[in-house]
């Protein structure tokens, strides 16, 4: 396998070019890619748009995924640029989240349970000629869809009270949109707003200077799915 450039970096991850039809993905710290590979198969057959899985080398080891090489730009860099507007972006990310939370879970035997994406955010959204196409699933779980709606609120939400982030405008008029349209798909209940902030809280990747913004971030989310 003859790894190419380096065509973006992430929290986590590194994205190099293998050819003009696949990329690898590889994780920094350790984490176990295999444990996507098969919910993103499951999702990708059940209609859902992920990035097609490409066959793994010998060589590759437990961090390592090929994926479909996508053309286009990510959704944040859209709205960064004014390409799309934010009603347009609220009404994609909303309609991501309810289309993914109609595919039954794959290993739970709770009926109510969804798969989940768990960072379902503009960044992770990738549009291209055929539609937007959801990356990243290394947070995927099966769960409550109120977990996840939660979860993408509160992303935005704390790019949104974050005075020093040049982005917060635009994630405000993001938030001001997204979440009634969240609250109106069966609600973001507080249980689950709580549940996302704790998780946020235990993400290892994240800096005290974001940590420090999950409280006024939740209230900004439970003021507007109120």
């Amino acid at each position: 396998m003859r790894i190419g450039q380096l065509l973006g970096t992430g929290r986590s991850a590194d994205v190099y070019e293998l050819d003009e039809q696949w990329v690898l993905r590889r994780y920094r710290d350790g984490l176990d890619a295999r444990r996507e590979m098969p919910v993103m198969s499951y999702l990708s057959a059940s209609g859902y748009p992920v990035p097609r899985l490409g066959p793994l080398p010998v060589s590759a080891g437990p961090g390592d995924l090929v994926l479909q090489r996508l053309s286009g730009t990510t959704m944040l860099d859209s709205l960064m640029s004014g390409e799309l507007g934010g009603q347009e972006g609220s009404v994609m990310l909303a309609g991501l989240l309810a289309d993914l939370h109609t595919v039954p879970a794959r290993l739970s035997a709770d009926p109510e349970d969804r798969i989940l994406h768990l960072d379902l955010h503009p960044g992770n959204v990738m549009l291209t000629a055929g539609g937007p196409v959801v990356i990243d699933w290394s947070n995927t779980e099966e769960g409550p869809p109120a977990l996840d709606r939660a979860m993408t609120a509160l992303i935005l939400a704390q790019v949104a009270v974050d005075p020093h982030d040049p982005a917060a405008s635009g994630a405000r008029a993001l938030v001001d949109i997204l979440v009634p349209l969240l609250a109106a798909d069966d609600g973001i209940p507080a249980r689950h707003l709580a549940g996302a902030a704790s998780r946020r809280a235990a993400n290892p990747t994240m800096s005290p200077a974001e940590l420090a913004l999950i409280g006024k971030a939740s209230e900004l989310v439970g003021s507007l799915s109120a």
